[in-house]
């Protein structure tokens, strides 16, 4: 399995564990509602009014989660392209970084990755670079060192 394609598997598993996080505090919450005797308020922080803002946002995660799911799978670990896009891993003279998702920094086979989205900032300033290309980001300068 190539470098690429790990650090996606890292990004898609990251992804489905949150899926079923969401899903499974979604349920508690369910049964918390069904459980709970006490009168809706939604003026009481305690109680269901709670419990229903809880649950709201819990499905708005989800439904984000399951999103950057399915944006996932626009990445491609074959691309082939001399700029950086979706799906690339960019080498620069200190730090490497995989274009999928916001994920952080991730250690693999003793290399250190920055798996970020193309809508980060470092994200923005990265589209469409190429070998030799230089950017700042933080007060620091980068060159691009490799495309893959």
């Amino acid at each position: 399995m190539t470098t690429k394609q790990q650090l996606l598997q890292i990004c898609n598993t990251h992804v489905e564990n949150r899926i079923k996080d969401y899903k499974n505090e979604i349920e508690l919450l369910k049964e918390s509602l069904e459980n709970n005797d006490k009168p809706n308020n939604e003026d009481d922080d305690s109680g269901n009014g709670k419990l229903m803002n809880d649950l709201e946002k819990n499905i708005g995660y989800l439904n984000e989660a399951r999103k950057t799911q399915e944006y996932l799978k626009l990445v491609k670990t074959n691309l082939l392209s001399p700029n950086v896009a979706l799906g690339s891993l960019v080498k620069t003279d200190s730090l490497q970084f995989f274009i999928a998702i916001s994920l952080g920094k991730i250690e693999l086979d003793g290399d250190t990755f920055y798996v970020i989205s193309l809508q980060s900032p470092i994200g923005q300033l990265l589209m469409q670079k190429t070998v030799g290309d230089c950017f700042e980001f933080n007060g620091t300068k980068y060159t691009v060192t490799e495309v893959d």
